[in-house]
């Protein structure tokens, strides 16, 4: 069987090249018209953004979509049709994906978005269907870190630019509770590169997301071992702009319905490798909201 052709996740986290700038966003939104639901229902459709190349949630294998919110688009569909409303789905390229959401040529983006303080400027969250804590990586044989003690004063790899740099500050803060201070931090463009670079002895550690480090250590156990939780909670959620109020709601029912019915977890546990039963059931709308449910307080 031919490959999927996917951005690995472990190859890229939640966070890279998955962030637009605020200034971006906040243009796209200020000349956008947005579909709340009653416009949703007058037109007849949900239209709804994804990607074909970020697995586990999207991604191709034989010219097929395939992953996480692949299946989870049939059971949206089948919700919306209770409301008399259709779903259409358009694949986009990530870069552009948000921007053309909140610009408001799509109601939805359906994808693994992470919450963030910037976005949250610019949209609201429904209720999270994946966790996103961040998580140490290290080399499979290397017996020297365990608890967060063992990181200090080691050399770290993470991404540029992304959600895991601008929230490794909580990890120093648990360095220091142990009496200690973080090491080099290098940033680097992409993960395959970090990865490279902690495989060959570069880096003493890297820092990822929950879902991609689960990812790497499923295809590269031999090489790569999961370490413990070096932040507090994240979360994956779907964006909807912040003047749609009624289709959060819509998309707040939606999560109850698959969490009620165990539709949620068993996807999670297949395509995530393990369900997230203690997520927050509310949908996230504002910065505040959100640190305190990530404990950032």
């Amino acid at each position: 069987m031919k490959q999927p052709r996917k951005r690995s996740m472990t190859g890229t986290s939640l966070g890279l090249l998955r962030t637009l700038s605020l200034a971006t966003l906040v243009l796209s939104t200020s000349f956008g018209a947005h579909a709340d639901l009653a416009e949703v229902k007058s037109k007849g459709f949900l239209s709804v953004a994804t990607e074909d190349d970020y697995a586990p949630f999207n991604y191709i294998v034989d010219g097929k979509p395939e992953g996480f919110h692949k299946e989870l688009l049939e059971d949206l569909k089948a919700y919306a049709k209770t409301q008399n409303i259709d779903v259409k789905q358009d694949i986009l390229p990530w870069t552009g994906l948000l921007a053309s959401v909140s610009s408001g040529q799509y109601d939805v983006a359906f994808t693994g978005a992470l919450v963030t303080d910037e976005r949250l400027r610019v949209f609201n969250f429904a209720p999270p269907f994946a966790s996103a804590q961040h998580f140490y990586v290290k080399r499979a044989d290397d017996k020297r870190l365990s608890d967060i003690a063992s990181l200090c004063g080691k050399t770290v790899g993470v991404q540029a630019g992304s959600a895991l740099l601008a929230r490794l500050p909580e990890l120093k803060k648990m360095m220091k509770d142990k009496g200690c201070e973080m090491g080099k931090v290098v940033e680097y463009p992409s993960y395959p590169e970090i990865y490279a670079d902690l495989a060959n002895g570069r880096l003493d550690y890297a820092v990822n997301a929950l879902i991609s480090v689960n990812d790497l250590v499923k295809t590269r156990g031999d090489t790569f071992a999961k370490g413990i939780a070096v932040s507090g909670a994240g979360f994956a959620a779907w964006p909807v702009p912040k003047n749609s109020p009624e289709l959060l709601t819509f998309l707040s029912g939606f999560m109850d319905q698959i969490r009620a019915n165990g539709r949620l977890a068993a996807l999670q546990t297949k395509w995530f490798g393990e369900a997230f039963p203690d997520m927050p059931k509310e949908p996230i709308t504002n910065v505040e909201q959100f640190h305190t449910l990530a404990g950032m307080k």
